[in-house]
């Protein structure tokens, strides 16, 4: 068989790639003053560092004894001791967020915090085509007699071209007894996003957070607690490069950073893999590793990569 009958092949089984030991281990995405520990506050502070908040809407009266500015901010964890200690809190401190319609803490590329008056670019990360995206936010709800039914959501979004936040997914929280049997212990709650298409208009985007209250105003009262904003990345393993050398096949294995994995071959793709030959284990350190196989002309030959646990 030809070089290039090789090369179309090898190519094609790169396209079939499995990671086939179930989900892929995720990349963590850095989200700035993910857990609320900026700036450090003795009780509580209505300042928090790299989230910007939305603007006051016109129908908020100041006058009720809370300014807009008040009704999210980071507090402290109470000592061990006490009966309201967080036993989860990650850090010493959380944010907190009044259940009252419009309230929001929110970062992207161009958001601007309390602190600055241009936007830093801290968080520069991009929904990247091929890569799926799951955000985990930590929250306890009932707090101050919030009422059953107030809501809560957690978003990612994109910025069109006028600058507006584009939701691309959300989970939304309703307050109730079940799930919040406590206000001492977080609940993580996650957002998902299957993997980015090309075709997506979010596509290449920076990528936007945000936690929205979205109670009705017969239900606002009480407030939110939040935590531990984790955002984690997965993309899926590619070979690239196929290449011909010195009478051996090589390629290039592309994947997150740090993963572990199985190269397989066999001879007929249809095979299941437990009729696959193993050729080696490779550590993908950098996010791409160099493959050779070490047969000589062995004829038509299909290659995979199966993700270590």
């Amino acid at each position: 068989m030809s070089i290039s009958v090789r090369l179309k092949i090898a190519v094609l089984a790169g396209i079939g790639l499995a990671a086939s030991t179930g989900v892929l281990r995720a990349a963590t995405v850095s989200v700035p003053n993910a857990s609320f520990e900026s700036p450090t506050t003795g009780l509580a502070s209505p300042h928090v560092d790299s989230w910007q908040k939305a603007p006051k809407p016109d129908w908020y009266n100041e006058s009720g004894g809370f300014t807009w500015d008040q009704l999210a901010g980071v507090f402290t964890n109470q000592p061990v001791t006490a009966p309201d200690y967080i036993d989860n809190c990650d850090g010493t401190q959380a944010g907190y967020m009044f259940a009252i319609p419009q309230v929001a803490l929110f970062q992207d590329y161009n958001s601007i915090d309390w602190a600055h008056t241009n936007a830093t670019h801290s968080f520069n990360a991009f929904f990247e085509t091929g890569k799926a995206y799951t955000l985990t936010v930590g929250v306890i709800g009932g707090g101050g007699g919030m009422l059953p039914g107030a809501s809560l959501d957690i978003s990612l979004y994109y910025r069109d071209a006028a600058s507006n936040m584009v939701p691309v997914a959300t989970t939304s929280i309703s307050n109730s007894p079940t799930i919040f049997s406590n206000n001492t212990h977080f609940i993580d709650f996650q957002v998902p996003l299957p993997a980015v298409k090309a075709a997506d208009a979010w596509a290449g985007q920076h990528i936007g957070i945000q936690l929205l209250s979205t109670v009705s105003s017969n239900l606002e009262g009480g407030y939110w607690d939040v935590d531990n904003v984790r955002l984690q990345s997965v993309g899926p393993p590619t070979l690239l490069g196929a290449a011909w050398t010195n009478g051996h096949f090589t390629f290039t294995l592309q994947s997150e950073p740090g993963l572990g994995f199985e190269i397989l071959a066999s001879t007929n793709l249809t095979f299941p893999l437990s009729n696959w030959t193993s050729l080696g284990m490779v550590t993908n350190i950098t996010g791409t590793v160099p493959f050779l196989d070490p047969a000589g002309d062995l004829g038509r030959r299909f290659y995979r990569a199966r993700q270590l646990p």
